[in-house]
């Protein structure tokens, strides 16, 4: 069947859509919601880094202005494991849940309470702090619930409002904001912290969340035919392009993704632990698992696929098993310039970013091109520029210290 039996020919300017402001709105909800998530792991060093015990009698007025806008906290690593790490509690328990409730309610209610709940407890983080390592991790977990509410309903907004030629563009403009969001906390949370003060990165990024979290209420709608603003050829252009579709398969990719990511972490530390596998070892094989699996579930989805649930499985597959290279080339900056970590994160993540924007642009130029056998081509380009980059890796990875890291690496020591 030829794909202009299925979608209208007739197409609405891209750039000059609502659909297209909206996927930039949840690019900078993303952004938005990356660094409040993130940036504790930065303040965390002005938080518990400190050469002056508390309470000093004789402590200046100077040193006493500075403690009140850089609180210290005598928490030691253990404690700092279970706040780091207690976001993603939360985020466990509404994965399922948020998918289901996708279903059933409003879904410019859930992101939009959802959102807004996350940045009023990004405000009320230093308080927390304050408060103790209870009322912090409190706030970490309903954070993290929130967010991850956030992470699989926003996928069950193209339900409605993406066209099925569209939906690779909008999907990765909107969620390569989670890419900037992780740049832009390493690039500024060092200077806030320096110069206005830790308690500062928390109430900048919770009230641009606030103010983002409002016009979210006000621009978006469940369904573009409810839409006050929405020009009419656009409404009718979407409408008539989309099938019913289940809020639960949209969101199952990501839970699948973030189960995969969480069960790598964890099959890392063992082979480490046991002296199964060596540190370089280990991420040649995460990277061999994310980078084929892939392509071959894409594969799969093109010859393999003869029922529903079997096209539903592959697709699954297809988009969470990328996640396996979070023990492998996502981390591997850390295993060889840990010192430089933060500057080669932001300059990969910035690489990245581009390589899905650019990816999102040359499948509409395909799907434009030749509607028949344009996944065939898609599927099959994804497979060849994973195998090149997994043979870079595996040709070229290495998992220790590298040479010109290690001079700075011995001075931050001393």
């Amino acid at each position: 069947m030829r794909m202009d039996n299925q979608f209208p020919p007739r197409k609405v300017p891209s750039f000059c859509s609502f659909r297209y402001g909206l996927s930039l709105l949840l690019h900078f909800c993303n952004v938005i919601i990356t660094a409040q998530r993130t940036c504790l792991s930065l303040t965390m060093v002005a938080m518990v880094n400190s050469t002056d015990a508390h309470g000093l009698a004789n402590t200046t007025t100077e040193e006493h202005l500075d403690h009140n806008k850089n609180p210290v906290y005598n928490w030691n690593p253990q404690v700092q494991g279970f706040i780091f790490s207690s976001i993603f509690y939360g985020a466990l328990i509404t994965q399922i849940p948020a998918g289901y409730l996708s279903e059933k309610y409003s879904i410019k209610k859930m992101i939009g309470f959802a959102f807004l709940l996350s940045s009023l407890l990004s405000l009320l983080m230093p308080m927390a702090a304050e408060g103790g390592e209870a009322f912090l991790l409190a706030c970490r977990v309903a954070q993290g619930a929130a967010q991850g509410s956030i992470s699989i309903a926003q996928h069950v907004v193209w339900v409605k409002w993406a066209p099925p030629l569209e939906r690779g563009r909008l999907t990765s403009l909107s969620l390569s904001g989670i890419l900037l969001g992780s740049f832009v906390v390493l690039l500024v949370t060092g200077f806030i912290c320096q110069s206005l003060g830790w308690p500062m990165a928390f109430y900048i990024f919770g009230a641009c969340g606030c103010a983002l979290s409002l016009l979210w209420f006000v621009l978006f709608y469940d369904d573009p035919k409810d839409h006050p603003c929405i020009s009419i050829s656009e409404k009718e252009y979407i409408l008539s392009s989309l099938s019913q579709q289940n809020g639960m398969l949209s969101a199952l990719p990501s839970l699948f993704a973030w189960s995969f990511g969480i069960l790598a972490g964890h099959l890392t530390d063992f082979f480490l632990s046991k002296n199964i596998l060596r540190l370089v070892t280990i991420r040649k094989l995460f990277n061999t698992l994310g980078l084929l699996l892939p392509p071959f579930f894409s594969m799969c989805l093109l010859y393999w696929s003869f029922s529903f649930s079997s096209i539903t499985v592959f697709l699954i597959l297809a988009s969470s098993t990328g996640a396996f290279c979070m023990a492998g080339v996502l981390i591997n900056g850390l295993d060889i310039a840990p010192s430089y970590y933060g500057f080669l994160k932001g300059i990969t993540t910035l690489i990245g970013m581009i390589g899905g924007l650019t990816s999102s642009t040359l499948c509409g130029v395909i799907l434009n091109q030749d509607p028949e056998s344009a996944w065939f081509k898609i599927f099959f380009l994804m497979a060849v520029i994973n195998g090149i980059c997994l043979l870079f890796c595996l040709v070229f990875g290495k998992a220790e210290i590298q040479d010109w890291a290690k001079d700075r690496q011995e001075h931050t020591r001393l």
